[in-house]
């Protein structure tokens, strides 16, 4: 799939983003709540979490990820064992993950995240928490979308 309204409607569909680490000769996959925006070629996801961890670590050692979501389950029945397929939309990427310091910046993406999971926009964050939270970026530099019905 290439048309960008098309990837832009899988992505709202999706809940969950799992973000892939490497993590000296093993894979460290998270599963993460997102927000997003989205400027003609360019994608950026927003992530949030604590300010220590597994995670911080691996960004900070190697900041290159690899990327899923996916939406849309179904089960397509068939009369024999080999008939049956499965339905989906997915989007799988690569991209470079790094910490959000700007107050600013920091409360877009946390604002873009509750955004994708409320429909609302306009939050107020106290500093004492914005504080205590990280925000994580990913700008995208590669992504495919897949659709199988």
């Amino acid at each position: 799939m290439t048309d960008h309204g098309r990837i832009a409607d899988v992505i709202r569909r999706c809940t969950c983003c799992r973000i892939g680490f490497y993590d000296d000769g093993e894979v460290y996959i998270v599963p993460l709540s997102f927000g997003y925006t989205i400027s003609g070629d360019t994608y950026v996801f927003y992530f949030h979490g604590a300010k220590e961890g597994r995670k911080i670590d691996l960004i900070s050692k190697s900041p290159n990820v690899g990327f899923e979501m996916d939406t849309d389950h179904a089960l397509n029945e068939a009369d024999t064992a080999c008939g049956y397929s499965a339905r989906f939309q997915s989007i799988i990427g690569n991209g470079v993950m790094s910490a959000v310091s700007d107050t600013d910046e920091k409360k877009l993406g946390l604002s873009l995240i509750m955004e994708h999971y409320t429909g609302k926009r306009a939050w107020d964050y106290d500093e004492t928490w914005l504080g205590v939270t990280s925000v994580f970026k990913l700008l995208v530099t590669k992504m495919s979308c897949k659709e199988h019905q």
